[in-house]
């Protein structure tokens, strides 16, 4: 199997991860291993789909601690990212204890480190979470997914070329898309909050350069090492503004559970079915498959959160995640 990171600039496109969620994508040690046989590549998509299923969940989860139990966006990453990053250097220290020790010696990494941190961990997670108090899950989530063009964008800069037929279509199709989500066919007025259309558009921009600037560190460190070092580092940083001691809501035991499931189903266990499958399978089909995610937010949202969508909404959702299959 080829090595993921290696080539996670010349394929950014390839290499989205939910990020939602994750600040990097899978180290070449931990992929060398898997064998693409029919079997592994089965179990690798149901990982994959449950790893997205899981994502959208959560997004769902983050919007009722917020309307139900007035949980600030900020305490809830601040908390999210702490225990989170914990989870990650734990695993590290039993798998790859030896790397983990070698980035924490590496002070050379520590100005790309923070600068990750903040990127790909706090301005993620800071304007994901906003984008769902500002609107819903399903329709955050289905914004994020625009990150593939400005992961577009910064290929073609790079490689000092224009966008292809099947990306160009792609990115009208998003276009068009995100305009009908916005304003619900009606040009004339927005449907949406401003403000929770530029918080969707962020949190996209934000999730774009999780495939391209933890890169190197993973590719040197591994995944487990290097996300939860940044996990921890984006929650410290947050910390003193938040105060989470004291500025937590009050939760009773069902509070609990949905904070329970949002740190370890919906963060660490979601990234680790998605990592798991994305080693089987390769990281563009793992890709294709996350598509699951924005489902599973939508489904939830009018399940358990009360959203309503309108079919314009439903054909805006569907034109971003056709525009997944055809930037490439």
């Amino acid at each position: 199997m080829k090595d993921v990171v290696k080539h996670a600039v010349k394929h950014a496109v390839k290499h989205i991860v939910k990020q939602s969620k994750t600040p990097a994508a899978e180290s070449a040690p931990e992929t060398a291993s898997f064998e693409r046989t029919p079997k592994a590549m089965l179990l690798g998509a149901v990982l994959v789909l449950l790893g997205g299923v899981l994502w959208g969940i959560n997004a769902t989860v983050s919007k009722l601690l917020m309307a139900d139990y007035h949980a600030d966006p900020l305490w809830i990453a601040c908390v999210r990212e702490l225990a989170a990053g914990a989870l990650f250097l734990a695993c590290a220290g039993v798998r790859t204890p030896k790397l983990l020790a070698g980035a924490v010696r590496d002070r050379r990494s520590y100005p790309m480190l923070l600068f990750a941190a903040l990127t790909c961990v706090l301005f993620v997670q800071v304007s994901y979470l906003s984008a769902i108090d500002w609107t819903n899950s399903g329709t955050a989530t289905v914004l994020q997914t625009l990150n593939l063009l400005f992961v577009l964008a910064y290929v073609c800069i790079r490689g000092r070329r224009w966008p292809g037929l099947r990306e160009s279509i792609g990115v009208a199709l998003a276009f068009a898309g995100t305009v009908l989500i916005a304003t619900g066919g009606d040009l004339s007025m927005l449907k949406l909050p401003l403000v929770g259309l530029l918080w969707g558009l962020a949190d996209a921009a934000c999730t774009a350069a999780l495939s391209i600037l933890p890169a190197k560190l993973v590719a040197r460190w591994g995944n487990l090492a290097v996300n939860g070092i940044m996990f921890v580092i984006s929650g410290l940083v947050l910390t003193p503004f938040v105060r989470p001691w004291a500025s937590a809501p009050q939760l009773d035991w069902f509070g609990m559970l949905l904070m329970v499931f949002t740190v370890v189903g919906g963060t660490f266990g979601a990234y680790w079915l998605f990592l798991a499958g994305v080693m089987r399978i390769g990281s563009m089909r793992g890709t294709m498959l996350g598509t699951s995610e924005p489902i599973a937010a939508t489904i939830s949202a009018v399940l358990w959160a009360g959203a309503v969508f309108t079919p314009t909404d439903f054909v805006g959702f569907v034109m971003i995640i056709v525009m997944v299959f055809l930037v490439r």
